[in-house]
């Protein structure tokens, strides 16, 4: 449906110059993703930031457009599945972890252990980033997970005893009968605005693991590198290293 659409849009080699509504929101899906990946990912240039934009804007369409399906009624909602969800987030993790390792090598490893950190630390520190690490794997598809299915199960129930209310024709029908009905009609804005956030959200967490592992403890480099050449580290600003040859 999403490729449909965009070809839709761009049937003709290109959109209008003046956008209808459809060109407007393909245009805002397509924008959204690249300023979300230079804002959250930081030391890459432009060309290798790029190469994320295919993966992170199939994650995110498909967030987008099944999150809220769930709000069609008799429909079904994918991401209410844990299982899909996991394999979402488990294939990140796996293609995460491929590009950490591409970009730095066995230097990648060192996420687990910060510079300058005292020996015996050590293995308390490496014990404490790789389990947080590892679990990446399971909190983006918990979390995506976890929202759908709450907010559609109260959505459900609230319907099924709305409709069981409305059949019962008593005499507190205008009182107790439509009071759930309101209620989900209620719901179905904050619903709607959650299962779209929820897109968002995913999409940022996916952007934040891309930026650890190709950014790494750079800063905690720099420190070792200056404190082997000789140079006194001191904390002026934020966290600037001098040495004597930048006083002269």
């Amino acid at each position: 449906l999403v490729l449909l659409l965009v070809h839709l849009v761009t049937k003709n080699g290109g959109g209008n110059s003046v956008p209808n509504a459809w060109q407007s929101l393909v245009e805002l899906i397509y924008d959204f993703v690249p300023n979300l990946v230079n804002e959250q990912i930081g030391g890459l240039s432009g060309n290798v930031k790029q190469k994320f934009f295919p993966c992170i804007s199939v994650a995110f369409t498909f967030s987008l457009f099944n999150n809220p399906q769930g709000m069609i009624p008799y429909s079904f909602i994918v991401t209410s599945h844990f299982l899909i969800t996991l394999g979402l987030s488990f294939s990140i993790f796996i293609g995460i972890t491929i590009v950490g390792f591409q970009r730095n090598g066995l230097h990648f490893l060192s996420f687990s252990l910060p510079a300058a950190v005292p020996l015996p630390l050590a293995p308390f520190l490496v014990l404490l980033e790789l389990i947080p690490h590892c679990f990446r794997a399971l909190s983006l598809g918990i979390r995506l997970f976890a929202n759908m299915m709450a907010g559609h199960s109260l959505v459900k129930i609230l319907s099924g005893s709305a409709w069981t209310m409305l059949c019962m024709n008593d005499l507190l029908y205008f009182i107790g009968d439509l009071g759930p009905l309101f209620i989900v009609l209620a719901l179905t804005g904050p619903e709607l605005g959650v299962a779209i956030l929820q897109a968002h959200v995913s999409t940022i967490s996916i952007c934040i693991y891309l930026n650890d592992t190709t950014n790494l403890h750079q800063s905690g480099y720099l420190f070792i590198i200056e404190k082997k050449r000789g140079a006194k580290p001191s904390l002026r600003g934020e966290g600037a290293i001098t040495s004597p040859r930048s006083k002269k």
